[in-house]
């Protein structure tokens, strides 16, 4: 069972060439027949692992390398039935806006990128 929908905006900075990025994930909650919650990530509609971890890291587009990433922001997304929101009838014949199957889509990392100074938790060495 689904228990939470979010998008998360993960924020990564190369420890060797200190290239700065961000990507947006889509992030599902679930919850297994055994009462244990478990993550799913997605990244333009592609299943990934987690970018929080070695092994879901991305590399670096200038250097190759992969530095796991830290949440910048999130939006949760509203579970279907949740609320009281407002809803239209999806009509048997699919011709409910058309438009939607052929919009381009919208990139994880299409977004504006941070600057390129380093985040201020995170204290800046100088070289010796």
């Amino acid at each position: 069972m689904i228990t939470e929908l979010a998008v998360e905006r993960v924020e990564f900075t190369c420890g060797a060439c200190w290239h700065h990025w961000s990507v947006d994930y889509d992030v599902q909650r679930n919850m297994d027949g055994l009462g244990e919650e478990w993550e799913y990530f997605y990244r333009d509609n592609t299943a990934v692992p987690s970018p929080y971890t070695p092994d879901g890291a991305p590399p670096c587009e200038h250097c190759g390398r992969h530095w796991v990433g830290h949440l910048v922001a999130r939006r949760p997304v509203p579970l279907p039935g949740v609320s009281d929101a407002p809803r239209s009838r999806v009509p048997p014949e699919g011709l409910h806006r058309p438009e939607r199957h052929r919009a381009p889509l919208l990139e994880a990392d299409s977004h504006p990128q941070p600057p390129r100074e380093p985040p201020e938790d995170r204290p800046v060495t100088a070289p010796l």
